[in-house]
């Protein structure tokens, strides 16, 4: 019994520590979307168009369930923008939880160097994807387009890794 008591109070600690992980993620995710926006305002440049390209060519090879639920034009072209926009969320959140229920986890870990190690893995899991469905070609961008791609995603880990930092106290 005692073993068994044992199993569900580290279950109990995972969980949680996953839930403080999407909490974070969320935060990261939208200190992400707020980084980028001030980036647009900024420079003065036009939103990517890369999330909504990924939807559309999931959609184009799921054509029989995706597609239809996107519409017609003009409606696909903003579905596509907004269901692109909460896919980017989704990947920050659950990103947030698989960090927050790490087993190698400290509470007096280095958060910077994990932030930056975990804004690697969310440029990754957004960019990746993109270019394997041929919604972008990253060997043709700028140094402008990867600087607007790179800070953000720093932003996020950054932001993911200090808000887990402190609410797992």
């Amino acid at each position: 019994m005692k073993r068994f008591d044992e199993v569900m109070k580290s279950v109990r600690t995972t969980v949680n520590n996953g839930t403080v992980g999407a909490i974070a993620g969320a935060t990261g995710a939208l200190a992400l979307d707020m980084a980028t926006s001030l980036d647009m305002a900024l420079r003065g440049r036009a939103p990517s168009d890369v999330p909504a390209m990924v939807v559309e060519k999931v959609a184009t090879r799921k054509n029989e369930l995706l597609a239809p639920l996107l519409g017609d034009a003009p409606e696909r072209r903003h579905r596509r923008s907004g269901v692109g926009a909460l896919a980017g969320y989704g990947v920050g959140i659950a990103l947030g939880a698989i960090y927050g229920m790490r087993p190698t986890r400290k509470s007096g870990s280095n958060w910077l160097l994990n932030g930056t190690m975990l804004g690697l893995a969310a440029l990754i899991a957004s960019d990746v994807p993109a270019v394997r469905l041929g919604a972008t070609d990253v060997r043709k961008w700028s140094v402008s387009d990867w600087t607007s791609d790179i800070l953000p995603h720093a932003v996020y880990g950054l932001a993911t890794a200090a808000v887990f930092a402190r609410l797992a106290r």
